[in-house]
């Protein structure tokens, strides 16, 4: 084969079928720049639903912990008032827990066990408290301070750890 062996030069012909020809060349440039500029773009696309995906993910989430932390702030009012009302007076009419219990089985819908079974706790306490005898300030006070007796203490703790699990609380 004439070239490889001596030191001459090799000059090929223009019709050699290994020589890319100007015409190829610029199909190739206007290729790459294609496929670069559709790569740019596909990584800019990729990016952006990325973000927009995780912003929508932390936009439901702080949802969600709003409305667990005012469906439990209701709760908590509700039975402020009804375990205060049990304390002094007695009733055998259970038209006033309707209330709580339908807001125990909203908690019930949308809350871990341990809120539920807190929830479930403090309307049996509500109710032993209408069932027992009236008692006076000083017992309340005794209750409440002396032996830290707080019936909303266990549901208001189980509360904050579930809405740890939504963060900021």
């Amino acid at each position: 084969m004439p070239g490889l062996g001596d030191n001459k030069l090799v000059i090929q012909s223009a019709r050699d079928p290994h020589r890319a020809s100007p015409m190829e060349a610029a199909y190739i440039s206007a290729f790459a720049a294609l496929a670069g500029t559709a790569i740019g773009g596909l990584t800019s696309f990729a990016t952006s639903w990325i973000t927009q995906q995780a912003q929508a993910r932390a936009q439901r989430l702080a949802a969600e912990r709003e409305a667990r932390a005012a469906l439990f702030g209701r709760f908590l009012d509700e039975a402020a008032k009804l375990y205060s009302d049990a304390l002094q007076s007695r009733r055998d009419d259970i038209t006033g827990l309707i209330g709580i219990y339908a807001l125990t089985n909203r908690i019930r819908l949308m809350s871990s066990p341990q809120v539920v079974e807190a929830a479930d706790t403090v309307c049996r306490i509500i109710v032993d408290a209408y069932l027992a005898p009236n008692i006076t300030m000083e017992e309340m006070r005794a209750n409440w301070i002396d032996r830290h007796v707080d019936p909303l203490r266990d549901f208001s703790e189980a509360c904050r750890q579930e809405l740890r699990t939504f963060g900021r609380y």
